[in-house]
């Protein structure tokens, strides 16, 4: 019944739609015939205006008074006019400038919101571009959020160093990582990837609230993060960052892109830090942060040809740790406690394209083959990893009848054979999953609806229903409304997942009867867009629940000597709410503000409780500046965390809380020719936490537990660095 109405609510919402016009707008130079990114469309008589996407479309809501002229115009292309009249309500257009080389050169630039929710996409995705990412000192994946109010980011312990994201409440693992639309972060790099993906390597990375498309497989519970890297054809020709810090952590970053010829193109990348400093701020006789080093490289190709495309490339790191008490060495064994994480990591990838006789139709084949291994050991309590996985995605896009009707139909497939030891403990299997999927979009005029399922079959589990849809209605020209609901699951590995606990004296009983971890996820968003003291101004309203009909619990309240991993017995859901306010107050000088709220909770011998280190509240204000010759940029963050709950340490325990904190970072960027030296802080406020550690001068007793981690450990962290880049011509 709730189906029926869902569908003649859509179908009403549809009927009562106003004109659109829609189109793409093309580019004609010497060579070919290209989609022009960012080009600008604005009708004179009403002032409305829009930016092309990443694919060069449009589309714009008409006015009741017509004719009017719309304007089109490009960096580096004559710019062109039409007169839209009453009859060009619903018709699409494609729109072709041409050249300006053989007229004086104009320059005409334009500003991009480095930070944004596209109004053209179905689905809730907010965007960062590098200028967004530029704002700190983003020297990897886990840093590259602190000016980003919708993902957290949370030092698992007081000894690793090891950080893992929050999206809605809900722990990383729920949220699918993609390097550019391929599984990415996965397995055994759950625990400690983050930190070997260089930030100075990402072009932008798009953030997806709520279960994704099916097209992106079946593990988005809680939401999606693909990152995008760098553009071998359009990246710096080369670039080079020098980072230090005040904490005794050093980094270089080499970037360099090649065009070989019209069709190929070559881009380098190279990472390499360390951390040299062994800091113990608050006395406890632990290092704060560990020492170690971290190696990167990654080698991408691309061909563009008339009939297909192809990108191909390998990315490989090593990653080592050495954590533990002041003073400890892996090459003597002098009864200190210890840790020490080595990981290591090899991939290939490749994505192909195939451009078919019939317009906007292609076949895409995705690759990816992947080998890691992780050794860890925390004190005298060991774990070895090793992961093999192969994955393989093959897409149909296309649509029938008019482009208004969009199909996206494939097969895929996944093969992972991965062995965890942990103490006497041990977690070996092979999984194999082949599955199909099918996706279909419809664009009205102000409706867009995309109705997706897939079917997967797994070798241990059988078969897996996964129905999706998403739907965005345009109430008006500045006003965006989305709804998506739809279901996401993923098998679980309990020992690296949850690796960070063996920070601590506990013995792990393991689950009985492990199983598949199965959500619902229903939410929607808000976006208006408006003027204020007439400069531009955004408000953004999101909810979602997501609701588990199975998860592994990890409970860690139950018996003070044990962590106890078990299948859902009761109800585990998260409630998750955020409103976003952006406003350019004069021009060049923009803030935002956020607030959000998590109601997260699960059932524990029979009581509903609030997951532990889950602050319940978040505040966030991030303002920026840039002046208007663009010689300084100034910007600065404040997130204020409120209370979350703490595990106890006994069974009798009463509940206990965490302290409300701030953090306060900023940064400011001088610019010089191809010279950039920035100079920032984090955590500004010097807030660390008290006692981190528990009983930390008996690390091999009963009591000793280095995981109750609510907040910062470190005081204020002074950093300066220099970026250096030779860009491409633009032509």
């Amino acid at each position: 019944m709730r189906s029926k109405i869902l569908v003649l609510l859509f179908v009403s919402l549809s009927l009562s739609s106003f004109s659109q016009l829609k189109g793409v707008v093309l580019g004609l130079n010497d060579t070919k015939r290209e989609p022009l990114i960012g080009a600008k469309l604005k009708l004179t008589n009403s002032n409305i205006g829009v930016v092309t996407n990443e694919e060069g479309t449009f589309e714009l809501i008409l006015p009741k008074e017509l004719p009017d002229t719309l304007i089109i115009t490009a960096y580096g292309y004559n710019s062109d006019t039409i007169i839209v009249d009453k009859k060009d309500r619903y018709i699409s257009l494609e729109i072709t400038l041409f050249s300006d080389k053989m007229i004086p050169e104009v320059v005409i630039q334009m500003r991009r919101d480095t930070h944004s929710i596209s109004r053209l996409k179905t689905l809730h995705v907010e965007e960062l571009t590098s200028g967004e990412l530029r704002k700190a000192a983003c020297c990897n994946l886990s840093e590259s959020f602190e000016t980003n109010a919708s993902v957290d980011v949370n030092i698992t312990d007081a000894v690793s160093g090891a950080k893992k994201i929050q999206m809605m409440g809900l722990d990383g693992v729920y949220t699918q990582i993609q390097l550019e639309n391929i599984p990415y972060l996965r397995g055994l790099e759950s625990s400690f990837g983050l930190n070997s993906v260089p930030g100075t390597w990402i072009e932008s990375i798009q953030i997806t609230k709520g279960t994704g498309n099916v097209v992106n497989g079946y593990e988005s519970m809680a939401g999606l993060v693909n990152l995008e890297v760098k553009k071998p054809a359009e990246m710096e020709r080369f670039f080079f960052n020098f980072y230090t810090n005040a904490f005794g952590r050093e980094e270089v970053n080499l970037n360099a892109g090649h065009i070989l010829n019209e069709k190929w193109s070559t881009g380098w990348f190279a990472h390499a830090s360390s951390m040299f400093g062994e800091m113990d701020q608050n006395e406890d006789g632990f290092r704060d942060t560990p020492k170690g080093s971290n190696l990167a490289f990654m080698n991408r190709w691309a061909y563009q040809g008339k009939k297909m495309e192809s990108q191909f490339g390998v990315n490989a790191y090593l990653d080592l740790k050495n954590g533990g008490q002041t003073g400890f060495s892996r090459s003597t064994n002098d009864g200190k406690y210890g840790v020490q994480i080595d990981s290591k990591h090899i991939d290939a990838f490749a994505k192909t394209g195939f451009f078919l006789k019939k317009p906007q139709t292609s076949i895409g084949v995705v690759y990816n083959f992947k080998y890691q291994t992780v050794d860890a050991k925390f004190g005298i309590r060991e774990f070895s990893g090793e992961e093999k996985r192969g994955y393989v995605n093959a897409i149909y896009d296309g649509y029938f009848g008019t482009t208004d009707h969009k199909i996206k139909a494939g097969i895929n497939g996944v093969y992972i054979d991965m062995k965890q030891h942990l103490d006497s403990l041990i977690s070996d299997r092979v999984e194999i999953v082949p599955g199909i999927f099918g996706e279909y979009t419809f664009t009205g005029a102000r409706l867009t609806t995309v109705l997706g399922a897939r079917l997967d079959y797994h070798n241990l589990f059988e078969f897996q229903f996964s129905p999706r849809l998403h739907a965005k209605y345009t109430l008006t020209e500045k006003t965006d409304l989305r709804f998506t609901s739809g279901k996401g699951w993923r098998v679980p590995n309990y020992m690296i997942d949850n690796i960070s606990l063996l920070a601590n004296s506990k013995t792990w009983i393991a689950p009985i009867d492990l199983t598949p971890e199965i959500s619902w996820n229903i939410g929607g968003s808000l976006v208006q867009e408006f003027r204020l003291f007439e400069e531009k101004a955004t408000i953004t309203f999101d909810y979602y629940h997501t609701l588990f009909e199975n998860q592994l619990i990890v409970d860690r309240d139950f018996n003070s000597n044990s962590v106890i991993f078990k299948n859902l017995e009761g109800s585990s859901y998260s409630n998750s709410f955020q409103t976003e306010f952006s406003f350019s107050v004069i021009k060049n000088l923009e803030f935002r503000l956020a607030y959000k709220f998590l109601d997260v909770k699960a059932e524990y011998a029979g009581i509903m409780q609030q997951q532990v280190m889950i602050p319940k509240q978040r505040g966030f204000f991030n303002v920026g500046y840039i002046t208007r010759n663009k010689r300084w940029e100034y910007n600065a963050t404040l997130s204020v965390f409120g209370e979350s709950r703490l595990p106890g340490l006994t069974a009798t325990d009463a509940v206990e809380y965490s302290e409300i904190y701030p953090m306060i970072n900023a940064q400011i960027t001088h610019v010089y020719k191809k010279w950039e030296i920035y100079l920032g802080g984090e955590n500004l406020s010097n807030f660390k936490q008290k006692n981190a550690i528990i009983d930390a001068d008996n690390p091999f007793g009963n009591e000793f537990d280095a995981t109750r981690i609510w907040g910062p450990i470190m005081g204020i962290n002074i950093y300066a660095g220099v970026r250096y880049s030779i860009k491409r011509k633009k032509v």
